[in-house]
């Protein structure tokens, strides 16, 4: 049995968060703060509430279950040798989307598929290659020796984009997860997480923190530009959502988690993710409180490894809370599809988001369990958070690749 590795919070952690009365200098705010949460400095405008709001229209769990038909991969070969940590995924026709878990009860709030998840459709997705791991510090770190490339968390935020901002508020940081000592309502996300000064890839919970030892952990605190310009530096791309659902599926069709139906089978942990009370108390029952080292849990059938918990994962799309709406009244197979032209949140309208999936170390059956394969997150495209990282993709083989 692996030894439980804890994540303590660290002394001398500069936090700045919202104030319990007043105007608040720096906020955060989020439908679900374990998808993703948008940093906003000396806003004028009102915080939104936590709460998720429903989307139309709607299927019941009933109907995603109904909805879904075979996996159908394509049967050509890779046009050519993987390249090095990747693997190929041969792409195909499979039914998108997220149903309720089987035996979920009244208790498992946080099982149920979000509505943005629905309707379940049918999509075909071209082959690719895609990395088995997600980025490791060690692989971000020798793109960042190689261009001398500085992260949105490193930059210090300027007063022409936070227009009113008092300047002791703008500082370079990143969202961290900074648990309470006790148990606390879920309806403030608030209470779980802080924007901390100087976090950052190099030190995800703060300056108190370092990822000296962890190379083979994932880089995390990185925002979506950061991704990208990883991947174009790798030759590669960030996957689109329906790339990223086909491979998590590893070939399986209709099943609640990349594994299968069943969370535990055989009694065996399949992921990182939070047990005990959230989010004051992780036990540590997998192994792991907080963040994991890459491949500690079982390969899904296309051999990936944590594609479900450990860290979130950015995706190219936009992220449109009726997107599968329109993609399943527009009747058919989607072909390909990239994501909607512009992004839409009816929690934050006024917030540019993108994709995030895959779930992470922090979710929970109490709370957010997207580490269901067919459930959708998102985030705000200049937040980095300490349970975020990502994963690239290229239809490139490994020998027409030139060297980085």
């Amino acid at each position: 049995m692996k030894s439980v590795k804890k994540t303590k919070r660290k002394p001398g952690r500069t936090v700045i968060a919202q104030r319990p009365s007043g105007k608040p200098l720096l906020w955060i705010a989020g439908a679900c703060a374990v998808a993703g949460i948008g940093i906003y400095l000396a806003t004028q405008r009102p915080p939104v509430a936590g709460a998720s709001q429903p989307v139309h229209p709607v299927s019941t769990a009933s109907e995603a279950k109904q909805a879904f038909g075979p996996t159908i991969p394509n049967t050509s070969a890779p046009p050519g040798k993987a390249p090095a940590g990747m693997v190929w995924i041969p792409g195909g026709e499979f039914s998108m989307g997220a149903q309720d878990p089987p035996g979920m009860d009244d208790n498992m709030v946080g099982m149920h598929a979000t509505a943005d998840a629905r309707p379940v459709h049918r999509v075909y997705v071209d082959g690719f290659f895609m990395d088995k791991t997600d980025v490791t510090n060690a692989q971000f770190a020798a793109f960042v020796k190689a261009t001398r490339y500085v992260t949105v968390a490193e930059r210090t935020p300027r007063a022409e984009d936070f227009p009113g901002a008092a300047p002791e508020n703008l500082v370079a940081g990143a969202v961290v997860f900074s648990p309470p000592d006790h148990a606390v309502s879920l309806d403030n996300h608030l209470q779980w997480w802080s924007y901390v000064k100087d976090a950052n890839w190099r030190h995800p919970t703060g300056p108190g923190s370092s990822i000296v030892g962890k190379d083979d952990f994932p880089v995390v605190a990185v925002a979506y530009e950061d991704a990208v310009a990883y991947a174009t530096w790798a030759q590669k791309r960030l996957p689109t959502e329906a790339e990223w659902e086909f491979a998590a599926r590893g070939g399986l069709a209709g099943k609640a988690y990349v594994w299968g139906d069943e969370f535990r089978p055989g009694g065996k942990w399949m992921a990182n993710t939070h047990q005990g009370h959230f989010p004051d108390k992780d036990t540590g029952s997998d192994g792991f409180v907080g963040l994991a080292p890459v491949a500690q849990f079982p390969p899904n059938g296309y051999g990936l490894y944590d594609m479900a918990g450990n860290v979130w994962q950015w995706v190219s799309d936009w992220y449109r809370a009726d997107y599968y709406s329109t993609l399943e009244s527009a009747g058919g197979v989607a072909r390909n599809p990239a994501g909607p032209e512009s992004p839409f949140d009816p929690a934050e309208p006024t917030e540019r988001k993108k994709v995030h999936r895959g779930g992470s170390f922090l979710c929970t059956e109490q709370y957010c369990s997207r580490y269901m394969v067919g459930t959708r997150g998102k985030g705000e495209i200049s937040t980095g958070t300490n349970h975020l990282g990502f994963r690239c993709v290229t239809t490139t083989p490994a020998s027409t690749k030139s060297s980085t």
